[in-house]
């Protein structure tokens, strides 16, 4: 079985991903904004690449002994200035809770990825109280992190553990369109939001997807 504990992870990979889930979400907002428009607001789209979209100049002007750590605090405080509505708040705190967890560290291993991972979650969590099941972006995230460690466990390379996360993450937002909203904009509606993909869930598993892509061009 491998050993996969070694820090390979590096700034690169963290400024790769965000570039990539902002190049993502832009060619996705159309898709993300009839999602929301069938269950929400309809802005889910346009705030999420409005948000990204900032995030890629802020980290723009970075210097490049930013450890990771740092860039995803830049990117959580970036969304929650500039994304409406709840995407922000929640991706704000994710990615926050990500890079403390991170702390200075230049390089990380697989691990602490996969923790870093957990605590965006934690924040995710924390903020909007949102459980498995109440369709929302949790169910997208939460099935991601435990095929992480799932697959590290297993003694997978990271590149593959990440693409079963990715791929457990879409798994979760397909398996939204069957469950009756409980939290946010969408519960309003009640049984009439059973048979729509949840938009939140969606992003969320754009960006692990945006996650996996990085993670297989820089390690």
């Amino acid at each position: 079985m491998a050993v996969i504990t070694e820090s390979t992870v590096q700034a690169a990979t963290i400024t790769t991903w965000l570039a990539e889930a902002e190049a993502q979400i832009k060619s996705q907002s159309d898709f993300l904004t009839q999602l929301d428009a069938a269950i929400g607001d309809g802005d889910h789209g346009t705030n999420m690449r409005r948000g990204f979209d900032a995030v890629g100049k802020a980290l723009a002007g970075q210097g490049d002994g930013t450890p990771p750590g740092r860039l995803l605090i830049i990117a959580g405080k970036t969304l929650v200035a500039t994304v409406g509505g709840a995407s922000g708040p929640l991706w704000g705190s994710a990615l926050r809770h990500a890079g403390r967890a991170l702390g200075d560290a230049d390089t990380f291993g697989a691990r602490e990825l996969a923790n870093a991972l957990d605590a965006a979650v934690e924040g995710v969590v924390g903020l909007g109280a949102a459980s498995p099941g109440d369709k929302t972006m949790v169910d997208a995230l939460t099935p991601a992190t435990r095929t992480l460690h799932e697959a590290l466990d297993a003694g997978r390379p990271l590149p593959e553990a990440v693409r079963a996360a990715a791929d457990a993450a879409w798994t979760g937002a397909e398996a939204t369109v069957p469950m009756q909203a409980r939290k946010g904009r969408a519960s309003y509606l009640g049984e009439r939001s059973i048979g729509h993909q949840d938009p939140g869930a969606t992003s969320a598993a754009i960006i692990l997807t945006a996650l996996e892509q990085a993670v297989a061009q820089t390690i």
